[in-house]
């Protein structure tokens, strides 16, 4: 059974999301956004496993900085531009930096990054270990393969977490791949395990020995086989209704859970509060921005 935390955390990614949703809606936010709905429970079931790690994700990010950061207020002020942004509100949506984290909305700029990373704490001797979150559209960039060479050579403390969600904005994965994933990565003599679980705890049981293995070195490659139940961007989602409606969503495994009612009160309730308190704020100004960079 889930936790009291990990329930909570998953409706508070959850209604995060859906709640800058309505706010493109009502006009009240510009550009784009990714949103992770369907895919919340990766980052809350592997966040207990990375507490000291460097996390870097993805232009789908949102969730990923929620589990590890648990800062919803500095995010939505960062999406917004408002006083309190975790980057003074000029990395917006995809663009995310706070200590132990990073997130870019450039496809495959991650893994390379990660290698980095991992060669430091493989030097340094701190058992940290470089975590990057890619889709699996992403695997069409060369920068990928170019990277795991590296990781696989050097042998870098570096894990690998593919969101696959099958479908790459908007074609489907099966249009775009040849082979699979797990070919690709055991073609370089990295680890790969494939998880197609939505349950918190036996992902745990799973990918806990991973970590640990990457820790001592050994790259590795996780594949989560998981649904994208909202749109690409905020409203450009070209597969019929019917087919998104027969995604299975984790939401549906819980919704006879006694908690459940009381949980998502209190988190609508916390989520609406949000919105209103970093509407309310300040834009975020030039000098604010200096003084950070500072």
């Amino acid at each position: 059974m889930l936790s009291d935390d990990d329930l909570e955390l998953l409706l508070s990614i959850r209604h995060f999301e859906l709640a800058l949703l309505r706010m493109f809606d009502e006009g009240k936010l510009n550009g784009t956004t990714h949103t992770c709905l369907g895919q919340e429970y990766i980052p809350v079931a592997l966040a207990p496993l990375l507490t000291s790690d460097f996390v870097l994700s993805n232009h789908r990010g949102h969730g990923h900085y929620l589990a590890h950061a648990r800062d919803p207020s500095g995010l939505l002020a960062e999406i917004m531009g408002r006083s309190g942004a975790v980057c003074n509100g000029v990395g917006g949506s995809q663009h995310v930096h706070t200590p132990g984290f990073l997130s870019t909305g450039v496809q495959g700029q991650g893994l390379p990054l990660a290698v980095g990373m991992g060669l430091r704490f493989k030097r340094d001797g701190s058992g940290r270990i470089a975590v990057v979150y890619v889709g699996d559209g992403t695997w069409g960039e060369g920068t990928m393969y170019e990277a795991l060479n590296m990781a696989s050579l050097w042998q870098v403390p570096v894990l690998v977490v593919v969101e696959n969600n099958g479908i790459a904005q908007s074609t489907p994965t099966s249009l775009e791949m040849a082979g699979t994933v797990a070919d690709r990565v055991r073609a370089f003599g990295v680890s790969y395990l494939n998880v197609s679980t939505k349950d918190v705890a036996s992902i745990r049981s799973l990918v806990s020995p991973v970590v640990a293995s990457v820790r001592t070195g050994r790259p590795a490659v996780v594949e989560f086989m998981t649904t994208r139940l909202g749109p690409h961007s905020k409203g450009d989602d070209t597969r019929p209704a019917d087919e998104v409606s027969s995604l299975h969503d984790w939401y549906s495994d819980v919704a006879s859970d006694p908690r459940l009612s009381v949980l998502e009160s209190r988190v609508r309730s916390s989520v609406s509060r949000m919105v209103d308190e970093v509407s309310a704020r300040p834009p975020s100004s030039w000098p604010d921005l200096v003084e950070a960079g500072s």
